[in-house]
């Protein structure tokens, strides 16, 4: 697939691929670039690029959000990393809870909450998280993994679905990213600093004479 010079997929690399065949068709026919499509890569292709352009805008809410934290002081930052050996996975980690992005199969990207390991023992995040989790039908709950599986139009384009609907990666990367930080947000500290306003309110309160 033809790439921009920022490494971002060019969307019109199938016209550059005709217009070479167009130029040189010996080449083209030595090379099997006129080769008839391969759903299989076609479907490979696009979940990279889903990937891709999920940790995008994943990365930018992330930076966002952790420009509020003033350094880890108000609140934990959210990182993300690439999981290792893997063309596009990824995950968030904030508060010792993952969300993980992985291309699981051919055609399916599964999105996951995990806790991480402590002491060599895995606690895995689906029994943990789950007891929280809304239960709305039809609505993608963290607790358990979920999947996103391909679709082919009849025209070859790929798209990419949740329970039969089409999503868009906006979609995906608005819902899962709030979801992450209602999952792992520290609960102690958040008490803490209710009880200070609290404290804070109840001072000013008896200034003026008044009681809570």
């Amino acid at each position: 697939m033809a790439r921009f010079e920022d490494g971002l997929p060019d969307r019109e690399g199938w016209i550059h691929d005709l217009a070479r065949g167009e130029i040189h068709p010996d080449a083209e026919k030595l090379l099997q670039l006129g080769r008839s499509f391969d759903p299989q890569q076609l479907v490979e292709e696009s979940a990279i690029e889903f990937l891709t352009e999920l940790r995008e805008k994943l990365t930018q809410f992330a930076k966002i959000f952790n420009g509020y934290s003033e350094e880890n002081t108000k609140f934990s930052d959210v990182k993300v990393y690439s999981v290792a050996q893997t063309a596009a996975d990824f995950m968030l980690f904030r508060n010792q809870i993952k969300l993980i992005f992985s291309n699981s199969t051919h055609g399916v990207i599964q999105i996951s909450f995990a806790q991480h390991s402590r002491s060599n023992l895995a606690i895995n995040g689906q029994e943990s998280l789950s007891s929280s989790a809304p239960q709305s039908a039809g609505v993608p709950v963290p607790g358990a993994a979920q999947d996103l599986l391909a679709q082919m139009s009849p025209f070859r384009d790929v798209y990419w679905t949740f329970q039969g609907e089409k999503i868009t990666c906006e979609q995906v990367a608005k819902f899962y990213f709030v979801e992450f930080i209602k999952v792992t947000r520290d609960i102690k500290k958040s008490r803490l600093g209710n009880q200070l306003l609290l404290d804070q309110i109840k001072a000013l309160l008896e200034e003026k004479g008044l009681n809570l």
